[in-house]
């Protein structure tokens, strides 16, 4: 087959544990079958060496478009607000040097702020949300030879020079949606000739907030995933590295938590992926060694019948074929307290699942309100539900993580105490608790405080580690336009990075600490390790401080899962958490055997 031309796809994470950049094989599939050949530089491996291997690589070869994937912004760990932009910029500004190939981003984390960071970036092109078709049309369009003046395609965030980022408006979901306006919105026509032009306040609807974005999404091909070969993502070499596989079975979601960037990043309606094609891709994946493959859905179980639909598939093939690798499979989800019934159980065990993650969050109903929500604000769980799913878990053989977040609006001494004793007398396998939230443009949460700064105020409870004085966020009808005010999140009024980050002002900290825009809650993290027995801790993952204790839980460059992974110990890592000091002196078993035991 005759190739269109090249498309130059970018991996700058150089995070470990690596995490295999699966939205590159989702757009190398989607590239491929349009007919572009599509080169993979990932530069997890390549710490010491990546601006030579960039280097190498555009001497030789002359992509037509380079994409680039920003999985994170940041740590998104609020007790240590490291940004991950810089490095990526200093990718981009290296591509830059080295070739005149426009280019584009993607990702979660760059949805998340997307025209802030074309703008930081200084990039041409951004999608936000799925970007397999629409990283197709825009490289059909520069094969066409098309002028940037003439590229015209939905849904594509297009920079027209510094400080002016424009979205082409995508299909018509909604005959009432604004257009989408540039970074500086337009004025209106004046009403008479003596009057001054009205500037057009923006809204969120219009900069592409909380819509469908199912209309991107690739949902009937299986996803090409490979291992071992050139300028593709090598599945196995992750696997083998950082333990797991993953599998995306739907996007989106149509819940509306206050604290999730994903109903806004992947789009609030689901695009579930076909059954068949899901279940070829893990077929592959396994085939190939990765035995564990982990859900990157925002909720494994929110529609569930499509989710009970595709576990019998698997069921089906391991029943039916004796020499089908999806018996090696072992499944890891995430899933939310309800849906979750006995069937459902009964399912996941039958394909091979070895854990289920639990984003409980919390156990008192007046915290969970207006914060777990659907989209029309009602809470859709208790923590009764938590307990059953809990318990068919471990009657069916699964592992269990159920992790609760503290520091929202309302958060107290008394509800978070209550919170911890529940959650321990679940006895679930592990239990997570994390501290504060890292605020990011379009979260529920985000938005409301942003309007009760007014953009003349500070609230109590705004944090981060690197402010200067008070953190006062403006609504984005009083901003210039999107790009400010997604960078006040990330950037201070200088330029330099300052995360901001929410801790409830109501935790039992010392006087002042509320108050002070860079105040770090030590009190309600000391109470959490304070009211959690010492002969508990070996189930419990604690938030911690920086040097407060070598059982840091943060993901990204951890001591603890970078050595589970040189010992060879494959699934989710908090499956390991109860044996880590068994492990880590050569005591313990590996994750095959210990799941083939609990089952």
């Amino acid at each position: 087959m005759l190739r269109k031309g090249t498309v130059a796809l970018i991996n700058p994470n150089q995070i470990h544990p690596p995490i295999a950049p699966y939205a590159l094989d989702v757009l190398t599939t989607a590239l491929e079958a349009s007919g572009f050949e599509a080169h993979v530089l990932d530069l997890t491996f390549h710490l010491d060496d990546w601006r030579q291997t960039l280097r190498d690589y555009f001497r030789a070869e002359r992509p037509l478009l380079v994409g680039v994937t920003c999985r994170n912004t940041d740590t998104v760990y609020a007790l240590e607000q490291r940004p991950f932009v810089d490095g990526y910029k200093a990718v981009i500004d290296e591509v830059r040097r080295l070739t005149a190939a426009p280019v584009v981003a993607g990702g979660v984390g760059f949805s998340t702020m997307p025209f802030a960071l074309v703008d930081y970036f200084g990039i041409e092109y951004g999608v936000k949300g799925p970007g397999e078709k629409i990283i197709c049309d825009l490289a059909r369009a520069l094969a066409e030879g098309r002028s940037a003046d003439r590229i015209h395609i939905p849904g594509l965030l297009v920079n027209r020079g510094p400080g002016n980022v424009t979205r082409v408006a995508p299909p018509a979901l909604d005959p009432r949606a604004a257009p989408a306006p540039s970074s500086s919105p337009s004025p209106s026509p004046a009403p008479s000739s003596s009057s001054a032009p009205v500037p057009v306040p923006l809204s969120f609807a219009a900069v592409g907030h909380h819509e469908s974005r199912a209309w991107q999404a690739e949902t009937e091909l299986p996803y090409t995933r490979r291992s071992g070969e050139p300028y593709k993502v090598d599945n196995l070499r992750y696997y083998r590295e950082g333990g797991l596989g993953s599998i995306l079975t739907k996007n989106g979601c149509v819940y509306k938590c206050s604290f999730c960037v994903e109903p806004d990043a992947k789009g609030t309606q689901f695009a579930r992926r076909g059954i068949t094609a899901v279940v070829d891709e893990m077929e592959a994946l396994t085939a190939q060694g990765i035995h564990d493959l982990h859900t990157t859905d925002s909720e494994f179980n929110l529609s569930i019948a499509h989710s009970k639909n595709l576990l019998r598939e698997i069921v089906r093939r391991r029943d039916h074929d004796a020499t089908s690798p999806l018996r090696d499979l072992r499944l890891w989800v995430y899933c939310q307290p309800s849906p979750f019934d006995e069937e459902f159980a009964e399912l996941l065990a039958a394909a091979g699942c070895a854990g289920v993650n639990i984003g409980a969050d919390h156990t008192r109903p007046e915290m969970l309100d207006g914060w777990k929500v659907t989209a029309k604000g009602t809470r859709y769980y208790d923590f009764a539900d938590t307990e059953r799913l809990v318990e068919l878990c471990h009657r069916n053989g699964m592992l269990t993580m159920v992790e609760a977040l503290f520091g929202m609006p309302g958060e107290t001494l008394e509800t978070m105490r209550d919170c911890v004793d529940r959650m321990m007398e679940l006895d679930a396998t592990v239990t997570g608790f994390s501290l504060g939230l890292r605020l990011l443009p379009y979260m529920g949460l985000a938005k409301s405080l942003a309007e009760q700064c007014d953009g003349v105020r500070t609230v109590r409870g705004l944090q981060s580690n690197n402010a200067s004085g008070p953190i006062v966020l403006k609504q984005l009808h009083q901003c210039d336009g999107p790009i400010e005010y997604e960078r006040q999140f990330m950037f201070d009024e200088s330029g330099d990075f300052r995360l901001v980050c929410y801790f409830s002002p109501d935790l039992p900290e010392a006087p002042g600490t509320a108050d002070s825009p860079d105040g770090i809650w030590r009190a309600s993290v000391d109470f959490l390790w304070d009211r959690i027995p010492k002969s508990e801790q070996y189930r419990v993952m604690l938030p911690t401080l920086s040097g407060s204790s070598e059982n840091d839980n943060n993901y990204a460059d951890n001591p603890f899962l970078t050595s589970l992974n040189r010992k060879g110990y494959t699934g989710a890592f908090w499956a390991h958490w109860r044996d880590r000091e068994a492990i880590m002196s050569g005591a313990a078993l590996p994750l095959g055997e210990l799941a083939e035991a609990v089952r």
